[in-house]
């Protein structure tokens, strides 16, 4: 069971499935993916926010990935209430 927070969107747990299972991939790739479903503009505001929480990395030239706190919320071992932003 996920724990997720009110400043989540139903966007997040996509793109956070889809970069666990795919690797690092840029807002407009998983915007074209079946998995994630939500435009480039909402994926990519929605990454900014999951780097603000400690939940994805950015790399660089819009490339994201997910990091071990990421995992740890898909996983159900990480409450995402407990997260503040940086």
């Amino acid at each position: 069971m996920r724990f997720d927070a009110d400043w989540m969107s139903r966007a997040d747990d996509r793109i956070l499935e889809h970069l666990s299972e795919d690797g690092p991939d840029t807002p407009k790739e998983m915007a074209d993916s079946d998995r994630v479903r939500f435009s480039r503009q909402h994926i990519n505001a929605r990454c900014k926010t999951l780097v603000e929480y400690g939940l994805l990395v950015h790399l660089g030239n819009g490339v994201y990935d997910i990091t071990r706190e990421g995992e740890q919320y898909l996983a159900g071992d990480l409450d995402a209430r407990d997260l503040d932003p940086e």
